[in-house]
Order: structure tokens, then sequence, then C-alpha cells
């Protein structure tokens, strides 16, 4: 597999510039100038378009367990693999590489779905061991990306916990929710379902950089205007937060509040693995000259490295900038009313186990 960069130009609408060598590769490739020009002759010849690809799955079972504990949620339903929304920041992104595809364009062109996962996610629920707790869909993918337009598997389950009247909350960037609006609605009544939209920053044009196929902001917010409309909980997610890329997160708080959102949540950004190289690309693609200046940031609040997996600060970082970011956010939230009321989800209506018991979001 080869890392060799793919011209800009090449790449309008996908996140990564590279299919880059996933971690457990024995060998990899890299351009190499034999002094001919001929590295930058083919970075200027025309790329081929890349078209996505989805692919069929099987799941054996649809609930992954959680068990980290900055995490809010107990359990997670991911009905995709990969993410066509391609942000270049997403943590997810290591993950194509336990199936041997690359965390770069891979994990944006090469899609699985889980054909089976409402099937699999009512068999879950009906084991006798199963005890219901927080759950949550999209947690590594965004369940509403556009394959969902046709397969509809995140409908799919959002029918079994009617069905079966078991909580749950997600989490997308798309206004593809919107189309199940006829069962969250009801659900939400019931105090059911709960919904998450994450607007990273008010700007478009940094937006389709950022996240190229997600919706545009303006768009996300009608979501969430639309969503609170219908009596469902809504919160913002601002993450995540990258210093000196999306600066307006004050801007993008007030305007969640002025679409009906009444909760949020903010994450520093993380570079697990793959990720690292992948985003210092982007970087030196879309800000060269205050990429180095960004990357001595970032690595101020994980110590001196790109990443720190420790569940104490993973999510949050630590140190000057850390604070500054957490100061932000707090007084913000403060000043516009934010998570004065904590969402309530009733675990005790749920059928098959008769699990009784109050969860709250946050």
């Amino acid at each position: 597999m080869s890392d060799a960069i793919i011209p800009l130009h090449a790449i309008k609408g996908r996140g990564t510039a590279t299919r880059i060598a996933h971690r457990f590769e024995k060998d990899v490739r890299t351009a190499w100038d034999d002094g001919w020009g001929t590295l930058e002759e083919g970075v200027a010849d025309e790329a081929p378009r890349l078209e996505t690809t989805v692919t069929l799955e099987e799941a054996r079972s649809a609930i992954v367990r959680n068990d980290s504990p900055d995490i809010f949620f107990d359990y997670s339903i991911n009905p995709y693999r990969g993410c066509e929304h391609g942000c270049v920041y997403c943590y997810a992104r290591p993950t194509h590489s336990y199936l041997n595809l690359s965390p770069g364009l891979d994990f944006e062109t090469k899609i699985i779905a889980k054909r089976n996962i409402a099937a699999a996610l009512r068999a879950d629920l009906a084991r006798r061991s199963y005890v219901p707790r927080l759950l949550n869909i999209g947690s590594g993918t965004d369940c509403y990306q556009p394959a969902e337009r046709e397969l509809r598997l995140t409908r799919g389950l959002i029918e079994v916990m009617r069905d079966t009247c078991h909580p749950f909350s997600l989490i997308t960037k798309s206004s593809g929710v919107e189309r199940d609006l006829d069962l969250i609605a009801p659900l939400a009544a019931d105090k059911l379902a709960a919904v998450y939209v994450t607007i990273t920053t008010l700007d478009g044009e940094l937006a389709r950089k950022l996240e190229p196929r997600a919706a545009a902001p303006h768009r996300r917010l009608r979501t969430l205007r639309t969503l609170a409309e219908h009596g469902v909980p809504v919160g913002v997610s601002v993450a995540p937060q990258i210093p000196f890329v999306n600066e307006d997160m004050e801007q993008v708080l007030e305007a969640a509040w002025e679409a009906g959102a009444r909760s949020a949540f903010y994450t520093v950004i993380r570079l697990p693995w793959e990720v690292a190289p992948l985003f210092k690309e982007w970087l030196e693609l879309h800000y060269p000259q205050r990429a180095a200046r960004i990357m001595a940031r970032i690595q101020e609040m994980r110590g001196g490295k790109d990443y720190d997996s420790d569940f104490a600060s993973r999510m949050k970082g630590y140190g000057l900038w850390a604070d500054l970011i957490k100061q932000r956010f707090e007084k913000a939230c403060n000043r516009l009313g934010f998570n004065r009321q904590r969402v309530e989800l009733d675990l005790s209506r749920f059928r098959p186990s008769g699990a009784a018991g109050q969860g709250s979001l946050f």
C-alpha cells in the first residue's frame, strides 16, 4: 500500500490526501524522486476521481460495551465502519487498520455496512443476561452518513429501540436525522431518545476542509432547530477544539442555543496512531504557515506528545492551553444557560428485561 501524495485538486470533497499505510503493515512505500522530475510530474497529473464503495457484512453482535470512564454512555452501536464525511481529525480512523485498510483515504472511501445490524441488536437485547444501560448510536462512525439514505440501517436500529422501549442517544453531523423524526419524536416524549449534533465551526469554508462531506454548519443549526421544535432533547458538541483553527467556540454555542440546544460538551483534538501524520499532512496542505504553531499547542496539551491516551486527560488535555479552552467553554455555557438541566432517559421501561432505574446524560 502506498502513501504517495495525491494532488490537492484531486481530493476535493475528501479529508485526507494519502492512503497512508496502517500500523500493522510490514512494507511501506513512499514516493521517491529519481532525479528526472517524475515526482513533480506525477503530482501534477490529473488523478482519477475517488469514488466511494460500500461493502456489506454480517455483524455477529450489535452492542459494544464501553469501559472508558471518560465517556458518558455504557453501550454503543455503530452500523457502519468508516465514514464518508471524511473528517480529517476523526479519532476512529485507526479502526480501519484492523480491516487491513488505510486509515487515510480508505476510511472515507471504503465503507463497511453491517446489513443485519437491527436483527443483531434485537438478539442482543433478548439475552437473559442483558441489563439496559445508557446506549449511544454513532460513536465511531456517523450513523447518518450518505450510505444511510438507501440502506436505512440506523432507522432499523431505532425501530428496535421503539419496539423494546430501550432509551438511546445518537450523535451526528448530518441533517439525515430529520428523516427519522416520526420515530424519534414520540420516543423523546417518553424520555427514550436524545440527539446531539456536532458543530465544529460556523465557518463554512473551514468546515469544507475539516469535514468535507458533512452537512454545512448552517444546515446543522437548522437540524437542531427542527429537532427542538418537535420536542426532542437536543445538545451540541463543539468538538474537537483545535488551537488556531476553529476559534469560534462562543459563536457556535450562541447559535446552537438560539436553535434550541440546551446541553453542550466539547473535547480537544485527539491524534491517536495514524491520525497524527494525517492531520499534520492536512495542516501542511491547508495551513502551511501556521502548521508548526498549531502542532506546538496541541503537543502542549499532551505533555509534549502528539497524543496521550490517559483517561484522565485524553478528552480535554492538560496545561495552560487546555485550561484556557475549558474556561472559555464554561463561561460561555454559564452565560447562555447550557447544562442547567440534565437529560434524563428512562431505563425502567425496557420490555425484555424489566430493569428499573433512571439514567442521565451529562
